[in-house]
């Protein structure tokens, strides 16, 4: 079982026909992917890699069953990328864009409240359930099927994470990062409930960075309702305040925006802390041993 996507997703890509949506519609799809769709208004009727592109989502969702969607939007145009989808009635959309305005996600946000669609992202990876369904940039190469999810903000250091564990032969139940914008669409606590209540995984690494309270408002929920193992590193430790850390949310505005204050709250929920990026695959195989 996986979170997300498995092998019934069939998805739909906006943006397949630019540079970008291109290149990485091809790597899904040699992954074993079920591309069905793509959608570049002014370009329906035609084909691209072999998959038919639509003008609209509605469209491409009725004639061929499209249930997720992955976006190479321009940032100009990605939150109205996002509101179409929403409004077609699709389940998950995956946003990889980075560089979309605060003003348009804070606009999504108010939109999205009440919908059924779940948001990953922007500016994030993607998510990936190893050897069933890859959407997004992540690399498939390095990914094995396993029990362990992995949740991050942080694009690098999932691959970083993920080539850890799998070098140890733990493998992955389902990989998804969220994106290091200052208003993702899904937080740590909205994924961390779906391992929770997936029982196929059996443990969860969890990577953070500074900015914001989401790391501390996932301590809050682990120490009531995760049974289930965490293991967390929290990037930036050495960050100086008020200056952006290569992403948008990763800015120290205020005390619990730092890194020594997002692992006292996750150190005091009972989560097993990796001082550095070298030792999260080690910490979560001493983890596992002890389970």
């Amino acid at each position: 079982m996986s979170i997300l996507v498995d092998d019934s997703t069939r998805l739909l890509v906006q943006g397949i026909t630019g540079s970008e949506g291109s290149f990485h519609t091809q790597r899904c799809i040699e992954y074993g992917t079920k591309v069905v769709a793509g959608v570049t208004p002014g370009k329906g009727g035609s084909k691209h890699l072999g998959v038919p592109v639509f003008n609209t989502i509605e469209k491409a969702m009725a004639e061929t069953g499209a249930n997720a969607s992955l976006m190479f939007v321009p940032p100009a145009f990605a939150a109205d990328g996002i509101l179409e989808a929403i409004d077609a009635g699709m389940p998950l959309i995956v946003c990889i864009t980075e560089g979309i305005p605060v003003l348009d996600m804070v606009k999504v946000h108010r939109y999205l409240k009440g919908k059924s669609t779940r948001l990953i992202g922007p500016n994030c990876p993607g998510v990936m359930s190893p050897g069933k369904c890859k959407a997004g940039i992540l690399v498939g190469e390095i990914h094995v099927p396993g029990n362990v999810g992995v949740v991050s903000r942080s694009g690098t250091l999932t691959y970083e994470v993920v080539s850890q564990l799998t070098s140890l032969g733990i493998g992955q139940s389902t990989c998804v990062g969220i994106g290091g914008d200052a208003l993702p669409g899904s937080t740590f606590v909205d994924i961390l409930k779906l391992f929770q209540a997936d029982e196929d995984t059996k443990a969860v690494v969890l990577i953070g960075e500074i900015g914001g309270t989401m790391e501390q408002e996932a301590a809050e929920f682990i120490s009531h309702n995760m049974t289930k193992p965490v293991v967390a590193f929290v990037a930036g430790s050495t960050a100086p305040p008020g200056k952006r850390m290569g992403h948008a949310g990763a800015i120290i505005t205020g005390s619990a925006g730092k890194a020594s204050e997002k692992i006292k709250a996750l150190s005091r929920a009972g989560v097993a802390i990796a001082p550095t990026p070298t030792e999260i695959g080690f910490t979560t195989n001493k983890v596992l041993e002890r389970v």
